[in-house]
């Protein structure tokens, strides 16, 4: 068997819940740890127009929302959506924890583009153009990381 092969088979793990979730190996769970996630909105803003990519604002209850949580594993933490996003995003996390700390100009920050964006509930991921234009929203979905880029090529076209 070829090591890619290997390392993949031994990171495949069964859930609780019965269903696989596959672990990236060593190599790649570097390139996903290097995911930027800004956290100022006109800094991401500035870095997508300067780059010419497309803004995902990732509106989450990181330590407390289910969906959330789902989303970051199923999809933010695979290699194949950091990949994508190293080439085509910029991110941004807008962050509602119950049990994380969290600055006071953070929380009133995120509060401000809660309203702005017109936010009903977690998780809602925002998509912007590099000039800004809001593109659509997206949420949780299955699927996986492909599902996922799927629907964001949909809204780039």
């Amino acid at each position: 068997m070829k090591p890619t092969i290997i390392a993949l088979a031994f990171a495949l793990l069964v859930t609780s819940c019965e269903r696989a979730v596959v672990v990236a190996p060593p190599a790649e769970q570097k390139a996903v740890a290097e995911l930027a996630w800004l956290t100022n909105f006109d800094a991401a803003r500035a870095k997508a127009r300067a780059e010419n990519k497309l803004l995902l604002i990732d509106f989450t209850g990181s330590d407390w929302c289910p969906p959330c949580k789902m989303l970051k594993r199923e999809v933010f933490s695979q290699p194949e959506f950091a990949e994508y996003a190293a080439e085509k995003l910029v991110l941004l996390e807008v962050d509602f924890p119950r049990e994380k700390a969290q600055s006071e100009e953070q929380k009133e920050a995120n509060r401000i583009l809660a309203q702005q964006f017109r936010i009903q509930g977690f998780p809602t991921i925002v998509v912007l153009s590099p000039s800004g234009k809001i593109l659509g929203e997206l949420g949780y979905m299955r699927g996986g990381p492909r599902a996922f880029i799927a629907e964001l090529e949909k809204l780039r076209s």
